[in-house]
Protein backbone atom coordinates (compact mmCIF):
# COMPACT_ATOMS: atom_id res chain seq x y z
CA UNK A 1 0.00 0.00 0.00
CA UNK A 2 3.00 2.14 -0.16
CA UNK A 3 2.74 5.49 -2.09
CA UNK A 4 -1.37 5.43 -1.71
CA UNK A 5 -3.36 8.06 0.33
CA UNK A 6 -2.66 5.70 3.73
CA UNK A 7 1.13 6.62 3.17
CA UNK A 8 0.42 9.36 6.60
CA UNK A 9 -1.20 7.22 8.28
CA UNK A 10 1.91 4.02 8.88
CA UNK A 11 3.58 4.28 12.24
CA UNK A 12 6.76 2.49 13.20
CA UNK A 13 6.73 0.34 16.42
CA UNK A 14 10.06 -1.39 17.69
CA UNK A 15 10.48 -4.90 18.22
CA UNK A 16 8.63 -6.01 21.58
CA UNK A 17 6.69 -3.22 21.83
CA UNK A 18 3.04 -3.53 23.12
CA UNK A 19 0.62 -1.98 20.50
CA UNK A 20 -2.23 -1.93 23.08
CA UNK A 21 -3.45 -4.52 26.07
CA UNK A 22 -6.57 -6.52 26.55
CA UNK A 23 -9.29 -3.76 27.98
CA UNK A 24 -7.86 -0.85 26.60
CA UNK A 25 -10.11 1.29 25.09
CA UNK A 26 -9.42 2.62 21.45
CA UNK A 27 -10.69 3.96 18.12
CA UNK A 28 -8.54 2.79 16.08
CA UNK A 29 -7.62 -0.41 13.69
CA UNK A 30 -4.40 -1.56 12.05
CA UNK A 31 -3.08 -3.04 9.10
CA UNK A 32 0.30 -4.96 8.76
CA UNK A 33 2.23 -2.88 6.28
CA UNK A 34 5.81 -5.07 7.07
CA UNK A 35 7.01 -7.12 10.21
CA UNK A 36 4.65 -9.58 12.20
CA UNK A 37 2.47 -8.47 15.44
CA UNK A 38 1.07 -11.05 17.60
CA UNK A 39 -2.17 -11.28 19.21
CA UNK A 40 -2.43 -12.53 22.73
CA UNK A 41 -4.23 -13.23 25.74
CA UNK A 42 -2.62 -13.35 29.08
CA UNK A 43 -3.83 -15.93 31.32
CA UNK A 44 -2.37 -16.38 35.01
CA UNK A 45 0.81 -14.66 33.59
CA UNK A 46 1.29 -16.48 30.90
CA UNK A 47 0.50 -15.00 26.86
CA UNK A 48 -1.61 -17.38 25.66
CA UNK A 49 -0.85 -16.70 21.15
CA UNK A 50 -4.06 -16.44 19.27
CA UNK A 51 -2.81 -15.22 15.52
CA UNK A 52 0.32 -14.04 14.01
CA UNK A 53 -0.47 -11.32 11.81
CA UNK A 54 1.67 -10.17 8.47
CA UNK A 55 1.82 -7.69 6.02
CA UNK A 56 -1.94 -7.36 4.48
CA UNK A 57 -3.65 -8.31 7.70
CA UNK A 58 -5.66 -6.37 9.99
CA UNK A 59 -6.49 -6.48 13.58
CA UNK A 60 -8.66 -4.49 16.22
CA UNK A 61 -11.50 -3.69 13.96
CA UNK A 62 -14.05 -4.23 16.68
CA UNK A 63 -12.69 -0.44 17.75
CA UNK A 64 -13.89 1.01 14.99
CA UNK A 65 -16.80 -0.94 14.47
CA UNK A 66 -18.32 -0.90 18.21
CA UNK A 67 -16.05 1.35 20.04
CA UNK A 68 -15.55 -2.13 22.91
CA UNK A 69 -12.47 -2.15 24.80
CA UNK A 70 -9.90 -4.42 23.14
CA UNK A 71 -10.36 -8.35 23.80
CA UNK A 72 -6.70 -8.92 23.48
CA UNK A 73 -3.40 -7.65 23.46
CA UNK A 74 -1.08 -6.68 20.64
CA UNK A 75 2.59 -6.72 20.35
CA UNK A 76 5.02 -6.43 17.74
CA UNK A 77 7.33 -9.12 16.88
CA UNK A 78 9.67 -7.15 14.71
CA UNK A 79 10.09 -3.44 13.80
CA UNK A 80 7.09 -3.22 12.25
CA UNK A 81 4.71 -0.53 10.24
CA UNK A 82 1.71 -0.33 10.61
CA UNK A 83 -1.42 1.51 8.74
CA UNK A 84 -3.52 3.05 11.48
CA UNK A 85 -7.41 3.53 10.50
CA UNK A 86 -9.71 5.76 12.90
CA UNK A 87 -13.10 5.89 12.50
CA UNK A 88 -13.11 8.67 9.72
CA UNK A 89 -10.77 6.89 7.57
CA UNK A 90 -12.31 3.64 7.09
CA UNK A 91 -14.61 4.48 4.78
CA UNK A 92 -11.60 5.46 2.37
CA UNK A 93 -9.30 2.62 3.64
CA UNK A 94 -12.24 -0.23 2.44
CA UNK A 95 -12.78 1.58 -1.04
CA UNK A 96 -9.11 1.79 -1.90
CA UNK A 97 -8.35 -2.05 -0.90
CA UNK A 98 -11.10 -4.40 -1.96
CA UNK A 99 -9.15 -7.62 -0.58
CA UNK A 100 -9.24 -5.91 3.01
CA UNK A 101 -13.20 -5.10 2.72
CA UNK A 102 -14.28 -8.45 1.33
CA UNK A 103 -12.01 -10.36 4.39
CA UNK A 104 -13.32 -8.05 6.64
CA UNK A 105 -17.20 -9.08 5.66
CA UNK A 106 -15.51 -12.62 5.77
CA UNK A 107 -14.66 -12.69 9.40
CA UNK A 108 -17.53 -10.99 10.31
CA UNK A 109 -19.81 -13.64 8.26
CA UNK A 110 -17.80 -15.90 10.25
CA UNK A 111 -18.34 -14.87 12.97
CA UNK A 112 -22.28 -14.86 12.67
CA UNK A 113 -22.13 -18.31 12.03
CA UNK A 114 -20.57 -19.37 15.09
CA UNK A 115 -22.76 -17.36 17.21
CA UNK A 116 -25.37 -19.02 15.35
CA UNK A 117 -23.89 -22.48 16.00
CA UNK A 118 -23.60 -21.59 19.56
CA UNK A 119 -27.14 -20.46 19.77
CA UNK A 120 -28.36 -23.63 18.30
CA UNK A 121 -26.09 -25.55 20.97
CA UNK A 122 -27.79 -23.41 23.93
CA UNK A 123 -31.27 -24.43 22.40
CA UNK A 124 -30.70 -27.70 22.10
CA UNK A 125 -29.75 -28.11 25.92
CA UNK A 126 -32.50 -28.41 28.02
CA UNK A 127 -30.99 -28.92 31.38
CA UNK A 128 -29.36 -26.75 33.84
CA UNK A 129 -25.99 -28.84 33.63
CA UNK A 130 -26.20 -28.58 29.95
CA UNK A 131 -27.06 -24.55 29.59
CA UNK A 132 -24.09 -23.84 32.47
CA UNK A 133 -21.47 -25.42 30.01
CA UNK A 134 -22.34 -24.10 26.75
CA UNK A 135 -23.35 -20.45 28.05
CA UNK A 136 -19.43 -19.56 28.49
CA UNK A 137 -18.48 -20.72 24.81
CA UNK A 138 -20.90 -18.83 23.70
CA UNK A 139 -19.27 -15.18 23.68
CA UNK A 140 -17.63 -14.01 20.31
CA UNK A 141 -14.48 -12.78 20.33
CA UNK A 142 -14.02 -10.58 16.77
CA UNK A 143 -10.02 -10.15 17.45
CA UNK A 144 -9.48 -13.55 17.56
CA UNK A 145 -9.76 -16.17 14.89
CA UNK A 146 -11.83 -18.99 14.46
CA UNK A 147 -10.26 -22.21 14.00
CA UNK A 148 -10.74 -23.85 10.86
CA UNK A 149 -12.50 -27.43 11.16
CA UNK A 150 -9.92 -29.99 11.33
CA UNK A 151 -9.08 -31.72 7.53
CA UNK A 152 -10.20 -35.80 6.76
CA UNK A 153 -7.48 -37.73 7.43
CA UNK A 154 -7.33 -38.14 3.77
CA UNK A 155 -6.55 -34.97 2.80
CA UNK A 156 -3.05 -33.53 1.58
CA UNK A 157 -0.83 -31.57 3.35
CA UNK A 158 -2.43 -27.92 2.24
CA UNK A 159 1.46 -26.19 2.13
CA UNK A 160 2.31 -29.12 -0.63
CA UNK A 161 4.34 -32.23 -0.38
CA UNK A 162 8.47 -31.49 -1.02
CA UNK A 163 9.61 -33.14 -3.62
CA UNK A 164 13.16 -33.72 -5.85
CA UNK A 165 13.41 -31.46 -8.72
CA UNK A 166 12.36 -33.12 -11.82
CA UNK A 167 11.28 -32.37 -15.37
CA UNK A 168 7.68 -31.25 -14.98
CA UNK A 169 6.89 -33.67 -17.35
CA UNK A 170 7.99 -36.38 -15.42
CA UNK A 171 6.10 -35.46 -12.48
CA UNK A 172 3.07 -38.16 -12.10
CA UNK A 173 -0.42 -37.24 -10.45
CA UNK A 174 -0.33 -39.23 -7.34
CA UNK A 175 -2.57 -42.08 -6.54
CA UNK A 176 -5.78 -40.44 -4.49
CA UNK A 177 -5.66 -37.59 -6.34
CA UNK A 178 -7.72 -36.17 -9.28
CA UNK A 179 -5.17 -33.54 -10.04
CA UNK A 180 -2.05 -31.93 -9.03
CA UNK A 181 -0.03 -28.25 -9.21
CA UNK A 182 3.36 -28.61 -9.64
CA UNK A 183 5.61 -25.89 -8.76
CA UNK A 184 7.87 -24.12 -11.43
CA UNK A 185 10.96 -26.38 -10.78
CA UNK A 186 9.58 -29.09 -9.65
CA UNK A 187 10.07 -28.72 -6.68
CA UNK A 188 6.86 -28.85 -4.18
CA UNK A 189 3.57 -30.76 -5.45
CA UNK A 190 0.09 -29.86 -4.35
CA UNK A 191 -2.38 -32.20 -5.16
CA UNK A 192 -6.03 -31.75 -5.45
CA UNK A 193 -8.28 -34.61 -4.24
CA UNK A 194 -11.92 -33.05 -3.87
CA UNK A 195 -14.02 -31.09 -6.99
CA UNK A 196 -13.27 -28.35 -5.05
CA UNK A 197 -10.01 -26.48 -4.22
CA UNK A 198 -9.24 -23.20 -2.54
CA UNK A 199 -5.98 -21.86 -3.67
CA UNK A 200 -4.45 -19.03 -1.44
CA UNK A 201 -2.84 -18.53 2.37
CA UNK A 202 -3.35 -19.15 5.57
CA UNK A 203 -5.57 -16.03 6.67
CA UNK A 204 -5.17 -15.45 10.86
CA UNK A 205 -7.99 -12.95 10.25
CA UNK A 206 -10.90 -15.29 9.53
CA UNK A 207 -9.22 -18.38 10.52
CA UNK A 208 -9.33 -19.45 6.79
CA UNK A 209 -6.92 -22.24 5.60
CA UNK A 210 -6.96 -23.02 1.76
CA UNK A 211 -7.07 -26.48 0.71
CA UNK A 212 -4.10 -25.20 -1.97
CA UNK A 213 -1.67 -23.27 0.85
CA UNK A 214 0.94 -20.91 -1.45
CA UNK A 215 2.36 -19.44 1.95
CA UNK A 216 5.84 -21.32 1.83
CA UNK A 217 6.61 -20.64 -1.46
CA UNK A 218 5.09 -17.19 -2.04
CA UNK A 219 8.13 -15.24 -0.31
CA UNK A 220 6.73 -11.98 -2.13
CA UNK A 221 3.02 -12.41 -0.79
CA UNK A 222 1.80 -11.39 -3.71
CA UNK A 223 -0.88 -14.38 -3.61
CA UNK A 224 -4.46 -13.35 -2.07
CA UNK A 225 -5.60 -15.18 1.27
CA UNK A 226 -8.38 -16.43 -0.86
CA UNK A 227 -6.72 -16.12 -4.58
CA UNK A 228 -8.47 -18.30 -6.70
CA UNK A 229 -10.45 -21.82 -6.80
CA UNK A 230 -10.51 -24.81 -9.04
CA UNK A 231 -13.59 -27.00 -9.85
CA UNK A 232 -14.09 -30.17 -11.28
CA UNK A 233 -17.33 -30.07 -12.83
CA UNK A 234 -18.78 -31.67 -16.15
CA UNK A 235 -15.24 -34.01 -16.75
CA UNK A 236 -13.35 -31.07 -16.81
CA UNK A 237 -11.69 -28.44 -14.55
CA UNK A 238 -11.69 -24.29 -14.27
CA UNK A 239 -10.21 -21.93 -12.33
CA UNK A 240 -11.82 -18.65 -11.13
CA UNK A 241 -10.27 -15.95 -9.54
CA UNK A 242 -11.80 -15.46 -6.20
CA UNK A 243 -13.52 -11.64 -5.29
CA UNK A 244 -11.06 -9.73 -3.81
CA UNK A 245 -8.23 -10.95 -5.32
CA UNK A 246 -5.11 -8.74 -6.00
CA UNK A 247 -2.32 -9.16 -8.51
CA UNK A 248 -4.09 -11.20 -10.68
CA UNK A 249 -4.59 -15.03 -11.89
CA UNK A 250 -3.69 -15.99 -15.16
CA UNK A 251 -3.51 -19.12 -17.56
CA UNK A 252 -0.71 -19.41 -20.13
CA UNK A 253 0.02 -15.38 -19.85
CA UNK A 254 -3.79 -14.65 -20.13
CA UNK A 255 -5.46 -12.90 -17.11
CA UNK A 256 -8.58 -13.92 -15.96
CA UNK A 257 -11.55 -11.94 -15.27
CA UNK A 258 -12.77 -12.14 -11.54
CA UNK A 259 -15.72 -14.46 -11.48
CA UNK A 260 -15.31 -15.87 -14.75
CA UNK A 261 -14.37 -19.42 -15.13
CA UNK A 262 -11.60 -20.42 -17.43
CA UNK A 263 -11.40 -24.13 -18.43
CA UNK A 264 -8.08 -25.75 -17.61
CA UNK A 265 -6.26 -28.87 -19.16
CA UNK A 266 -3.20 -31.14 -18.31
CA UNK A 267 0.21 -28.75 -19.04
CA UNK A 268 -1.32 -25.30 -18.96
CA UNK A 269 0.76 -23.24 -16.61
CA UNK A 270 -0.69 -21.18 -13.74
CA UNK A 271 0.16 -17.39 -12.22
CA UNK A 272 -0.93 -16.64 -9.07
CA UNK A 273 0.47 -13.25 -7.92
CA UNK A 274 4.02 -14.19 -8.64
CA UNK A 275 3.71 -17.47 -8.35
CA UNK A 276 4.05 -20.17 -11.12
CA UNK A 277 2.63 -23.47 -11.06
CA UNK A 278 1.97 -26.26 -13.45
CA UNK A 279 -1.63 -27.79 -13.33
CA UNK A 280 -1.07 -31.60 -14.43
CA UNK A 281 -4.28 -34.25 -14.66
CA UNK A 282 -4.25 -38.08 -15.03
CA UNK A 283 -7.03 -40.34 -17.22
CA UNK A 284 -8.19 -41.45 -14.28
CA UNK A 285 -9.09 -38.15 -12.98
CA UNK A 286 -12.46 -37.98 -14.48
CA UNK A 287 -13.43 -41.54 -13.10
CA UNK A 288 -11.99 -41.07 -9.39
CA UNK A 289 -13.87 -37.38 -9.61
CA UNK A 290 -16.70 -38.97 -10.49
CA UNK A 291 -16.49 -41.55 -7.57
CA UNK A 292 -16.23 -39.20 -4.90
CA UNK A 293 -19.87 -37.88 -5.57
CA UNK A 294 -21.45 -41.11 -5.51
Amino acid sequence: MAGDPFKEFIVRVKKGDTIYREGDLGSEMYVVQSGAVRIYREIGGVKQELAIMEKGDFFGEIAVLEGLPRTAAAESLDDVELIEINSTIFDRMIRANIEIAVRMLRKLSNRLQEANRKIELLSRATAPAKLAAVAPAAAVDMDRPSEPPPPPADAPPARGVQAPPKPIGEVEVPEGAIALLVLEGGSRHFPITGQSALIGRYDPVTGTRPEIDLTQVDINRSVSRRHAKIVFANNGFQLSEEVGALNGTFVNGQRLTAGKPATITSGDRLGLGMVSLVFKTAERSAVQATGRRS
